[in-house]
């Protein structure tokens, strides 16, 4: 299957590094390589992007579609940028992009299990190795699923989606998974759409520690990240969104003293500033052409002093 990826907020997102034609820039989900190749297209020989995918396949078709460019592909998780810069003689950064989530190859690939629309192997491992779903699945405690659904999917009928999986494990394969759902979830919660899109999602999300990396990853690159540069981040679902709105204004925050004070003895100042106050968002012609953007938020911010 041919590795078809469309890359949501594809202008906006490299618009919003500000790209210097000499600088060192991270694409830590490569994916299909849309937005890589944009980013080299406009770096000059003396610079560089690492473009970084924990998916093999993605790694397989950035290679062929960055050819030419000023870019070198790495078989990494976003989480272990360091080790890119490490191999290139870098000691930081001009910016950073990441466009979270699930690819539409991931997606359309029936053989990776990330779809409920089609049977296959309950799999949904990004990076084809570790635990997989149906490990989490047939394992897990009944307390223990229902608490990966509530958490990472918002699932309000969690804890009777987990009784009902642990009634019919061993399950296998994703049809079995979504039936299982619907067999567990009112009639009347089906209007929504499909009973098994949540369960899904936290499932995903935990098998590939989604959130975990996240959280970890903006905080170590904004440390590499030199002065004026940028982190980009697009998000799918809340709760990707909340962790990147989180630390951005951490970053930014500058003094915490009360404010009865009459001067400042925190001496605390801002490290950072948003480059948009509020998220960019898809434009209805995108979401037209491409429905799955229809969730996503740039959320960029720039580094404005050093520690």
């Amino acid at each position: 299957m041919e590795f078809s990826h469309i890359s949501v907020l594809l202008n906006e997102a490299v618009t919003a590094l500000n790209i210097k034609p000499n600088g060192i820039y991270i694409d830590g989900t490569t994916g299909g390589a849309g937005h890589s190749k944009e980013i080299a297209k406009r770096l000059t020989e003396n610079g560089m992007l690492l473009a970084l995918d924990r998916d093999p396949d993605a790694v397989e078709v950035a290679k062929n579609r960055l050819k030419g460019l000023n870019a070198k592909v790495f078989n990494l998780n976003f989480t272990d940028f360091n080790i890119a810069l490490k191999e290139e003689g870098k000691l930081k950064f001009d910016g950073m992009l990441l466009d979270l989530g699930v690819s539409s190859y991931q997606l359309d690939n029936k053989d990776r299990g990330f779809s409920f629309h089609n049977d296959a192997p309950l799999d949904m491992r990004m990076s084809k190795s570790g635990v997989s779903a149906k490990d989490l699945v047939n394992n897990l405690s009944e307390e223990e699923l229902a608490k990966i659904f509530f958490t990472y999917g918002e699932e309000k009928f969690s804890r009777k989606i987990a009784k009902e999986i642990v009634k019919k494990r061993p399950l296998n394969t994703t049809l079995e998974l979504a039936d299982v759902i619907s067999q567990a979830v009112p009639a009347a919660a089906k209007r929504d759409g499909h009973p098994a899109r949540r369960v899904f999602q936290a499932l995903r999300i935990a098998v590939n520690g989604e959130l975990d990396c996240v959280e970890k990853v903006i905080g170590e690159a904004f440390e590499k990240l030199n002065l004026g540069g940028r982190i980009a981040i697009i998000t799918f679902h809340s709760l990707e969104d909340r962790i990147v709105k989180k630390k951005f204004a951490e970053l930014c925050e500058g003094c915490t003293c009360p404010p009865d004070f009459p001067v400042c003895v925190c001496h605390k100042k801002p490290k950072a500033k948003l480059v948009s106050k509020k998220p960019i968002l898809p434009t209805e012609e995108e979401i037209r052409v491409n429905p799955r953007s229809r969730s996503a938020k740039l959320r960029v911010l720039e580094k404005i002093a050093e520690d």
